[in-house]
């Protein structure tokens, strides 16, 4: 079977498992076990099978293993996430191995055991299942086998829990001496069906992968089981502070939030995720918590991830905001004087750099638990892992006392070599990397091109528009880009002329990715009217959605970016007409020079915090515009006596360059405002209009 190739393409519907190809059973199993959060956290744990392929060089059969690769997640995985190596060639290594002090090498020389061109890079966890001698191998981080291996008196709960069918492993770090300590379990304990790996998880066999998965399922439900027969109700103490109301819990989040996320971006900018299951708000209103809180998290997917401890609030939930906001900052000054600490202790010569000190979970009595990540995944992952950990620590000390792996053993696995390398090989960010957007009028024209190019830059994006139905078709659209649906955008319905919709609309993107650094005034509208027929009626709406609406969106924006203190973008989708004298649009021109003006002010007054404020003035955007599209293109056809179908032919031809305008120009402009060439900019206007002599800025 060539590598290359994905038998789960290949193989038909409605075949045996025995009449499936390997890999056709290790995805089956892998996508099984990797739905279920109680079986393993996102990208933890891995499988593999073992089996016959082709040799292209001798033409015969070779003993194969496939193992998912580095990175790679189970419930997700695909052929393309396996990495497939000659298992002769690994169990060759057995006989060069080092010994435990040098054990990191081995890494490199899974290398020259690969088959075929292209997979996944193997992981540190190959050894494990290669020397195993089982044709089918899981690892897995289930919580409650966590539990059992975290426990103080885990050898003794193992024993007692499975009998001689599982054993116990002492802790040792991932790596080819822990892969032969488990396959000498496999030679010497015929009876075993797998093994709890003290600190950190489990693994299971079998010689089908049915039997495989039934092994590793029995493992985690008979954990689950017997710690809510045998486990005490309250293992988390009584309760000291009660959650506040969800309405009470919202507004205080979104009030610190943005102060948090700030905080933790100390170092490099991070984007937020809000948690406030059960789980947590329960773990957050027992006496035990900040004990526990203290120990730390124990998997190594878990800190590397969530890191060795969380920060932790020690107010109660109803302290005075301006109370929490100060022991925050007093709290994260302290925390990176312990993480420093930390880092000084264990550091030896040959230790990579200090990393950033900041927390990258905050946990607040009565309201949740924010997490923080160099993106919206990652920062959702990190609050999903520490939700794991508690549910470790909770059965844990149902059953007996939570005793984490030793602080020493996780500097090794935080600063391990081969975790640096990792970081080394990923993509250089995009250039809005970090960085939150709220777009105005995002459902349709500039605003909707303007969300797909920030997100395209990295950005996270918040699409508002009055139609909340077009701004979700955005989100959407612009989630499915990525696929990652949850962590890329989301939608507001919003009216701008409304103060309590924007306060909302912004208080979704705060609760949503922590808060907002990058804001682009765009929603708008024009009516085409001469002076003697515009109504009052006409001049207040178009001055309430975009002097007004752009006013209420800048203010109620700047508050969160002056509270992160990161410095921020604003920037207002204005128009030539904001300084050119056209006929018939004297509310719209109105408007836009009132748009204009306000660049220049706030940028006056917001650029001490680190704000820039910037505009774009774009001309003749017809196609895929909302404005033009709602009558305005008829309007203005008539006053320029064309075809309205090419109206945007006749604004091209009036022009300097004799280009048509788009809305992805547009976009382009508000990127080439945002994305780091002009940090020193503010108080600018860019024309977007292909050259219009009026209209220069002079």
């Amino acid at each position: 079977m060539s590598p290359d190739k994905n038998p789960a393409d290949k193989s038909p519907t409605g075949k045996s498992p025995a009449e499936k190809s390997p890999v056709d059973q290790l995805l089956t199993r892998s996508h099984t076990l990797g739905a279920d959060p109680r079986n393993t956290n996102y990208a933890g744990g891995n499988a593999s099978v073992k089996g016959a392929g082709h040799d292209p060089v001798t033409g015969g059969d070779v003993e194969l293993m496939w193992v998912k690769g580095s990175g790679g997640d189970l419930g997700t995985l695909q052929a393309g996430g396996l990495a497939v190596l000659r298992l002769d060639r690994v169990r060759a290594l057995v006989d060069v191995y080092p010994g435990v002090e040098r054990e990191d090498e081995m890494v490199a020389a899974f290398d020259h055991c690969l088959h075929g061109r292209g997979g996944a890079a193997p992981s540190i966890d190959t050894a494990m299942h290669a020397l195993v001698d089982a044709a089918h191998v899981d690892h897995l981080h289930p919580d409650s086998g966590i539990a059992v291996a975290t426990a103080a008196d885990g050898p003794e709960l193992t024993e007692r829990i499975f009998g001689d069918r599982v054993v116990w492993v002492p802790w040792r770090r991932p790596g080819f001496q822990l892969g032969l300590d488990i396959a000498a379990i496999r030679k010497d304990r015929p009876r075993a069906v797998g093994c709890v790996l003290g600190g950190h998880g489990i693994t299971a066999w079998g010689d089908t992968s049915e039997e495989c998965e039934r092994n590793s399922l029995d493992i985690i439900r008979t954990a689950e089981a017997y710690i809510a027969e045998h486990g005490r109700p309250d293992p988390f103490g009584p309760v000291v502070h009660e959650p506040l109301p969800e309405e009470d819990r919202l507004r205080r989040a979104a009030e610190l939030f943005p102060v948090v996320r700030g905080l933790a971006s100390t170092d490099a900018r991070q984007v937020g995720h809000y948690t406030a299951t059960p789980e947590v708000l329960d773990f957050l209103s027992r006496a035990e918590h900040p004990r526990l809180a203290a120990l730390g998290t124990s998997c190594p997917d878990h800190f590397l991830r969530t890191k060795v401890a969380p920060l932790v609030l020690d107010l109660p939930p109803d302290a005075p905001p301006a109370d929490a906001v100060a022991r925050l900052r007093e709290l994260h000054a302290r925390y990176r004087e312990d993480y420093a600490a930390y880092y000084r202790r264990h550091a030896g010569p040959d230790s990579p750099p200090m990393r950033g000190a900041d927390p990258a979970v905050v946990l607040v009595p009565g309201v949740g638990m924010f997490s923080f990540g160099k993106d919206k995944q990652t920062a959702r992952v990190a609050g999903e892992f520490y939700v794991n950990a508690i549910n470790v620590m909770r059965g844990a000390e149902a059953l007996s006392r939570y005793r984490p792996i030793d602080e020493a053993e996780k500097f090794r696995i935080e600063y391990w070599e081969l975790e640096e390398a990792k970081l080394r090989r990923m993509p250089k960010p995009r250039p809005l990397a970090g960085r939150v957007a709220l777009v105005t009028g995002g459902g349709s024209g500039i605003g909707a091109a303007t969300a797909r190019r920030l997100a395209a830059e990295g950005a996270c994006v918040v699409v508002a528009d009055r139609d909340l139905a077009a701004a979700e078709k955005v989100a959407a659209e612009l989630g499915a880009a990525a696929h990652r649906p949850r962590d890329v955008a989301v939608a507001a319905g919003v009216n701008v002329t409304r103060e309590d919709q924007v306060r909302e609309a912004v208080r979704q993107a705060v609760l949503a990715f922590g808060g907002v650094d990058l804001v682009v005034n765009n929603a708008g509208l024009s009516l085409s009217r001469s002076l003697l027929e515009t109504t009052l009626d006409d001049w207040d709406l178009q001055h309430d959605v975009m002097a007004r609406g752009s006013f209420l969106v800048s203010r109620e924006t700047a508050r969160v970016m002056i509270g992160q203190g990161m410095g921020g973008d604003i920037v207002y989708i204005a128009s030539k007409n904001s300084v050119f004298a056209g006929p018939d649009n004297v509310a719209y021109g109105a408007a836009k020079a009132d748009q204009a003006h306000q660049v220049r002010l706030l940028a006056a007054e917001l650029g001490g915090h680190g704000i820039r404020v910037n505009g774009v003035n774009p001309d003749g955007v017809v196609r895929g515009s909302g404005i033009f599209a709602s009558g305005w293109g008829a309007n203005r056809a008539a006053v320029y006596g064309v075809e309205e179908e090419r109206l945007g032919e006749f604004y091209a031809q009036r022009t300097l360059l004799k280009k048509e305008v788009l809305p992805e120009h547009v976009a382009a402009a508000v990127f080439a405002l945002t994305g780091g060439d002009l940090s020193h900019t503010t108080g600018l206007h860019v024309p977007v209009d292909a050259g219009v002599a009026a209209a220069f800025l002079r």
